[in-house]
């Protein structure tokens, strides 16, 4: 976070031709590693720039923001090391968009996902995606009912608040396809009747990042509805003896009650958050900065996709979020470079020469943050 909240000057800026990728590049395994989405480190800042920790309420704090930050703590009594994901999928809350998450299996996506919505008082249902799943086993489907000769809408998992597409990439595009009404206009249609689904709704569709067989990657459209890519790295040394530690002393990832998860927000403290975060303010200059980063990206030699206006539109959402979690009512250039990362990384596409050189998409946006010229 910027420790200069009068100036938008950014001490990390370089000139236009400057390669070096940018600190908040991913390092899970950082000193000082913060709880932004992207997991950044911020070389430098001092303490106390980001959002209250360990449910310390700050004097004069906004009741809906500690509620919220509150949540963090929640579910570190379940999920050992995750903050950046949990952040981010407040942000993902407060933005009303959808999340994708990737990791290897068991570093405890689905346990998170679970213990967010029992931290939030949101209902929660989890699909697991197969080969074999069919539109209507996820928006539901038309019943006959014998009682009275007449055909019934039955519901599907998708009516929910949080609803976690579990390996999303191992159905087929037809059934990935059934989620895009759900996902954009909050509702189902079956029969030619629009059902809305409840608020808030989102989706937290996982993917496995090393094995692809057998699987239908998700094309550039679908990936384009979601708000946020985060990425679940394997735990450090001391974080997953943490976790072997709660495991040896009787923790149960079934039963969050016993591990003491509680809710401490719901629906109306996020509801309240969602019409603070509307009003943070954002400068011209920041405006620019965001449209500077994603034209950037459209004429980056690695990349033959680059970021359309939607990205951009979500930039600034996720940046006007994550200000109001760390205690501003305006963005700074700092707050779009934390959400830079998870924000962009699933809307380009690597040309194939560059995959073949090993080159990485967090690399190259790293690059495009550290030329972007910074607004002062």
């Amino acid at each position: 976070m910027s420790s200069q909240p009068n100036s938008y000057t950014d001490s990390n800026s370089h000139s236009a031709g400057g390669a070096t990728p940018h600190p908040d590049v991913l390092q899970p395994d950082a000193p000082q590693q913060d709880a932004s989405p992207q997991g950044a480190t911020r070389q430098g800042a001092p303490r106390g720039t980001g959002p209250a920790e360990n449910g310390q309420r700050r004097p004069g704090e906004d009741p809906a923001r500690q509620s919220l930050l509150n949540v963090r703590a929640e579910v570190g009594k379940a999920v050992v090391g995750q903050d950046p994901t949990v952040t981010g999928m407040l942000i993902a809350l407060l933005c009303g968009g959808h999340v994708l998450l990737e990791g290897v299996p068991g570093v405890a996506k689905t346990l998170l996902v679970r213990a967010l919505s029992t931290a939030l008082s949101l209902d929660t249902k989890r699909v697991q995606f197969t080969p074999d799943l069919m539109p209507g086993d996820v928006t539901g489907s038309l019943v006959y009912d014998s009682h009275t000769s007449e055909f019934t809408f039955r519901e599907g998992p998708v009516f929910t608040n949080i609803m976690l597409a579990d390996e999303i990439n191992r159905t087929p595009p037809k059934t990935q396809a059934s989620l895009l009404e759900a996902m954009e206009e909050r509702q189902v249609s079956v029969d030619g009747v629009s059902r809305p689904l409840p608020s808030p709704f989102i989706v937290a569709a996982t993917q496995n990042p090393v094995e692809y067989e057998g699987t239908y990657p998700l094309p550039e459209a679908q990936l384009d509805r979601f708000l946020l890519k985060l990425t679940m790295p394997l735990p450090g040394r001391a974080e997953e003896i943490e976790v072997i530690r709660r495991h040896a002393n009787g923790f149960d990832p079934r039963n969050l009650s016993a591990a003491g998860v509680r809710p401490v927000a719901g629906a109306v403290e996020l509801s309240s958050a969602q019409a603070a975060v509307a009003q943070v303010a954002v400068a011209p200059e920041i405006l620019a900065y965001i449209v500077d980063v994603v034209r950037a990206t459209r004429s980056a030699p690695s990349f033959q996709l680059g970021v359309s206006p939607r990205g951009a539109t979500a930039l600034l959402n996720t940046s006007k979020a994550w200000a109001w979690l760390s205690g501003r009512t305006f963005v700074t250039p700092d707050d779009v470079k934390a959400l830079s990362l998870p924000c962009l990384r699933h809307r380009v596409g690597l040309r194939p020469e560059a995959q073949m050189d090993g080159i990485q998409v967090d690399d190259v946006l790293g690059s495009i943050l550290a030329s972007v010229p910074v607004p002062r």
